[in-house]
């Protein structure tokens, strides 16, 4: 695994990362660690879902499509 040094880090949020450390009962490097983590998990399960919806929409691609909203009202309407 590799390492990472972060220099001119704001105070504040200094402070604030030491506080979730200190509520969540980690080192402030176990932290940081966690929050990188966590940021780039997230991230790429945004990919995988952006992926996933452009595939799903490549199966209707050409295919007339009717607004939800008008088919709503119309089945309102009945």
């Amino acid at each position: 695994m590799g390492s990472l040094t972060i220099r001119n880090l704001d105070d504040s949020v200094i402070q604030a990362l030491k506080a979730e450390a200190r509520a969540n009962q980690r080192s402030m490097e176990a932290e940081a660690r966690h929050a990188l983590t966590e940021r780039f998990d997230r991230i790429q399960r945004m990919v995988r879902l952006r992926e996933r919806t452009n595939a799903l929409s490549r199966l209707t691609e050409g295919i007339p499509q009717t607004d939800s909203v008008l088919l709503l009202r119309e089945d309102r309407d009945r």
